[in-house]
């Protein structure tokens, strides 16, 4: 991890999954004390995901973010929200015309498809991925019959879940069909994810910070995949996990030392944060 003087840091961002969650999904002491002492000192945290709010509230609370200014971003930055009181401040749905053009791309390759509504995973059909996703966010989920129908009433995001050779095809299809029409970002390897146009992560940043009055780079981002490319660029210091996707550590001005299983992010916050010399540790 290289070294650099940046000016005070006054914003952290961190995405949760294979960055700031260990893969048994935990978060260690070492990293809880480091983000609460940099809350202490006037830092403004704000967690980044592609997971719906409610699975995100579980790390808010361990982290004592309900009890302070703080922001949860979910939905890759369809939600923007204060976890301190639960207001959202910022809220953004696909264009009807566009889920459903989507929809009907994914059904014509032989895709499944799955959305987020309240604490529940809607799919058109059980499988590994949401399977997967079910066991690692809690999150129950549903098959739907007409699962178009319930697209057409409005929809923050849309997961494509598949392998990740033939998701590369399908996500080419859909950014040459739809243009600018939506955000195209894959979060793990298997999920292609589409969201409103002009939103992600660093869109939400962005907000978060003007509200605060904060500069980009007066802020730290920390990610591991590509819909943190984002956030990673818009921050002062943009930060990519050493278990990160190779492209996100080539955007990145920063990689740590450190997996997300052996304190990566604590690594950095107290280098840049807590001016606390690493090595000693």
């Amino acid at each position: 991890m290289e070294s650099q003087t940046p000016k005070r840091l006054r914003l952290l961002a961190l995405d949760l999954d294979d960055t700031l969650l260990r893969s048994d999904l935990t978060i260690s002491y070492r990293t809880r004390n480091a983000i609460k002492r940099t809350e202490s000192e006037g830092v403004i945290i704000a967690l980044a995901s592609g997971r719906i709010p409610e699975a995100m509230i579980h790390s808010s609370q361990l982290l004592g973010l309900d009890k302070r200014l703080s922001y949860l971003v979910s939905n890759n930055g369809s939600i923007i929200q204060e976890s301190h009181t639960d207001k959202i401040i910022h809220e953004a749905r696909i264009d009807v015309e566009t889920a459903l053009a989507v929809c009907d791309l994914a059904r014509a390759e032989g895709f499944d498809m799955q959305i987020y509504e309240d604490d529940i995973m809607y799919v058109t059909k059980q499988n590994v991925y949401s399977n997967y996703d079910q066991k690692m966010t809690g999150i129950r989920q549903v098959v739907v019959a007409n699962f178009r129908a319930m697209v057409a009433e409005g929809c923050h995001k849309l997961i494509v879940p598949g392998e990740p050779a033939h998701l590369a095809h399908v996500e080419q299809i859909l950014k040459n069909f739809l243009g600018g029409k939506a955000t195209i970002v894959t979060s793990r390897p298997y999920f292609l994810e589409i969201m409103p146009k002009d939103t992600n992560k660093g869109s939400a940043l962005a907000m978060i910070a003007n509200l605060n009055g904060i500069s980009a780079e007066e802020t730290l981002a920390i990610g591991d995949s590509m819909n943190d490319e984002a956030m990673i660029r818009w921050a002062g210091i943009g930060v990519a996990m050493a278990n990160g996707d190779e492209r996100i550590k080539n955007i990145a001005k920063i990689i740590t030392n450190r997996s997300n299983d052996d304190d990566g992010v604590a690594e950095v916050i107290e280098k840049y944060f807590l001016e606390k010399d690493i090595q000693n540790v």
